[in-house]
């Protein structure tokens, strides 16, 4: 984010003014302010968000923003952790972009899913249902899931945890079966 974007806009000089009316927005007109400060569309919808942002820009284009020395230890901090926290919003990462990939190992598989190509099988109102587990995922009726919860919701219609539906996670017994299963 450039946050010498648009200087030229004036901003309200009566903060609590500026903050009533910032509230007042609606979420197209808050959408449209964001993008006169900043130069950029939000990524977010998020209005609480906006108000915030829009607010502080607002006040850092009245009080003068970070000072000099603030900004050379925020690109500083910023140039040691160039990493995404979210995809890039194009297929291809723009030039320049200063990423870096990141070396170690691979997080290790679930430890309770069975190896890749076993079918998974399971019996639901009557119909048998057939899953194959995949390297990264599982393949139900043609099509690629991520999740066994995800296929276990499409089955059902309704939420279920992807182990238990199909008999991969041991269930919990309740505290007190285990004095009566000892026959106490």
């Amino acid at each position: 984010m450039n946050i010498d974007a648009d200087t030229s806009i004036e901003p309200d000089p009566d903060t609590e003014a500026l903050i009533a009316r910032i509230q007042d927005m609606s979420p197209a007109e808050l959408r449209d302010r964001y993008r006169a400060l900043f130069r950029e569309e939000t990524r977010s919808g998020n209005r609480q968000w906006l108000i915030r942002r829009i607010g502080w820009r607002e006040q850092a284009l009245r009080e003068g923003g970070l000072t000099e020395r603030a900004r050379a230890r925020a690109q500083e901090l910023a140039r040691d952790e160039d990493l995404r926290v979210r995809p890039p919003t194009t297929a291809e990462p723009k030039a320049g972009a200063g990423l870096r990939t990141l070396e170690g190992t691979m997080p290790k598989r679930d430890p309770r899913l069975p190896i890749p190509g076993t079918v998974l099988t399971r019996s639901y109102k009557g119909t048998e249902y057939r899953v194959t587990v995949l390297k990264d995922g599982f393949e139900y009726e043609g099509k690629l899931y991520k999740s066994l919860t995800a296929i276990a919701d499409a089955i059902t219609g309704t939420h279920w945890n992807g182990h238990l539906f199909f008999g991969l996670a041991k269930t919990k017994k309740k505290a007190g079966n285990s004095a009566k299963e000892a026959g106490r």
